[in-house]
């Protein structure tokens, strides 16, 4: 598909809307919008209970995220959110008083909280400062120590946009004997991310940002390693092998991430993110990852030529992705004032975020950038 045909698969650029806000929320496309009609219709008037009828396409699910993660099918769980799938870890894996987590100062609270949790156990938390949006490799070097057990950060922070190095974080991991965990809801689909080559052992995302989905379901990926070490605080009768046999109550958790998948879960949303994820391959991972980049440079070159300054501004392209944040005096207002012009971005911690997609243009930027002069 050309340009003008990716975006005729998005409905509410016909009421004149530029949308900049694909980090909190995005639209949904004509295929994942038919799939949620297709799925309400069945369940008001034809199949009613399609559980069993729509079986195949939550296993095509598992095999999408797999193929996006470099993974296999049988490591991918769900659950709500990501919050919930961190805390699966956090609260399954084993701690002693001493232990250390490393985390930093920029990460969204979901990947703060379940390990400030473990504090009531002993666990002490390090903080890793950032630099002007930046979460530099050496100072995660140099705040591992002989107790460091954990380290948990985002694929690609959700305030500055920074794009973490995974791969070299994952290799420093591997060599100090460090369970790496990483939040990838903001650049799974986004960037490339591939679990092996950056040695990740436990990785989580949502589905209602960048991959176009709906709220309410979370995935996870684990390690056969890791999972061994989860002493698993929350079962359901999904978790275990002979899940039908209801009378059985044999409890034989499943030997794959879908242990971790405990009761009924989100089916309109298994169903619809597999539909964006079908959607996006048609388009090619590496086509969208081009244009996201492309899109994210033209705007912060754009803002620096009208005296507007990033925070990421003059950074490698391999530690940006899809979220250009600014600094602005009287944010809350140009938010409203863009709003008023059917321009929608977002503000985070006092500032403008804006977070353009693939299937944005620069025409759309330029508009943005014109209302900000």
């Amino acid at each position: 598909m050309n340009i003008e045909e990716i975006r005729e698969q998005f409905p509410y650029l016909k009421t004149g809307k530029i949308y900049f806000d694909h980090a909190a929320v995005s639209p949904l496309p004509t295929p994942v919008k038919e799939k949620v009609d297709q799925y309400l219709y069945e369940r008001s008037f034809t199949e009613i209970n399609n559980y069993h009828a729509n079986l195949e396409a939550v296993n095509n699910l598992r095999e999408n995220l797999s193929n996006l993660l470099n993974t296999t099918s049988d490591r991918i769980g769900f659950t709500k959110s990501v919050t919930d799938s961190l805390n699966i870890l956090a609260q399954g894996l084993e701690w002693k008083a001493g232990d250390r987590v490393i985390l930093n100062d920029l990460e969204f609270p979901a990947n703060v909280y379940p390990f400030l949790n473990l504090q009531q156990q002993g666990v002490e938390i390090d903080f890793i400062k950032s630099q002007n949006g930046i979460i530099k490799f050496e100072d995660v070097e140099k705040v591992i120590t002989p107790k460091t057990k954990f380290l948990s950060i985002s694929f690609v922070q959700f305030l500055s946009g920074f794009r973490a190095d995974l791969k070299s974080i994952g290799e420093l991991c591997k060599k100090n004997n460090i369970l790496f965990c990483v939040d990838a809801i903001q650049g799974a689909g986004v960037m490339e991310l591939d679990i092996k080559e950056m040695n990740i052992d436990f990785l989580t995302g949502g589905s209602h940002k960048w991959l176009m989905g709906l709220m309410g379901l979370g995935y996870l990926y684990v390690s056969e390693e890791v999972q061994n070490k989860i002493d698993q605080k929350s079962v359901g009768w999904l978790s275990v092998e002979d899940e039908w046999e209801l009378l059985n109550y044999n409890l034989k958790l499943k030997k794959t991430a879908e242990r971790f998948t405990t009761g009924t879960f989100s089916f309109i949303g298994a169903l619809t993110l597999n539909s964006s994820l079908e959607f996006f391959n048609t388009l090619g991972y590496k086509n969208i990852q081009n244009v996201i980049l492309e899109n994210s440079q033209y705007f912060i070159n754009k803002l620096n030529e009208i005296g507007l300054k990033p925070i990421l501004n003059g950074i490698e392209r391999e530690n940006i992705a899809g979220i250009v944040t600014v600094p602005i005096d009287n944010a809350e207002e140009i938010f409203e004032k863009l709003k008023s012009k059917n321009i929608k971005g977002s503000v985070r911690e006092g500032m403008l975020r804006f977070s353009p997609h693939f299937y944005n243009t620069k025409d759309e930027i330029d508009l943005v950038i014109k209302e900000l002069m």
